[in-house]
């Protein structure tokens, strides 16, 4: 049986992958995808904040670094290398959306898998306890249809839990005078 899910606008020629085959072709895509160059060591909650600058600001500060050229040896780049930066975060971004919508197909295509083998599961089910009426099948089926109905959870009822005794009102306290 395929593991594979045909998507709406996919064509029956497209070759799909088996997991062990994604998984190999992820783990060389992360290895081709270096990080930049790293910050020097700080806290990790200063670190946090330095990626929300408003990016107004930083279209400010690039700005400036373009108008001195002290500026853009103190902070070791010129404001083309900081615009190049900026458009290779946009550019990340991008590629950041596409693989958030990768993983939500995974998971939607493996819940897809989960709701179809537990489908298939119940009818065998129902199948067994039909067949097992016909004693040509009872013998070859008890114990699998016992196993199956112990760890059925659809069909259960649950047992409430015990509500506690009412207590009897308390009399009345007499006011004193």
């Amino acid at each position: 049986m395929a593991d594979s899910i045909q998507q709406p606008n996919s064509s029956p020629a497209t070759a799909t992958l088996s997991p062990e085959q994604v998984v190999q072709q992820l783990r060389a895509l992360r290895e081709q995808v270096l990080p930049p160059d790293g910050l020097p060591a700080m806290r990790v909650s200063r670190r946090r904040r330095l990626g929300h600058v408003d990016p107004q600001f930083i279209v400010a500060a690039i700005n400036a670094a373009g108008a001195s050229a002290e500026v853009q040896t103190t902070v070791g780049g010129t404001d083309e290398d900081l615009r190049q930066e900026s458009a290779a975060i946009d550019r990340w971004t991008a590629v950041i959306d596409e693989s958030r919508q990768l993983l939500q197909s995974l998971i939607d295509a493996n819940a897809a898998r989960r709701r179809r083998l537990g489908l298939k599961a119940l009818q065998t089910y129902q199948v067994c306890q039909q067949l097992a009426r016909d004693d040509a099948h009872a013998g070859r089926l008890e114990t699998h249809i016992a196993e199956m109905k112990k760890l059925n959870k659809f069909g259960r009822s649950r047992r409430k839990a015990p509500q506690p005794a009412p207590q009897p009102p308390s009399p009345p306290v007499a006011a004193s005078k």
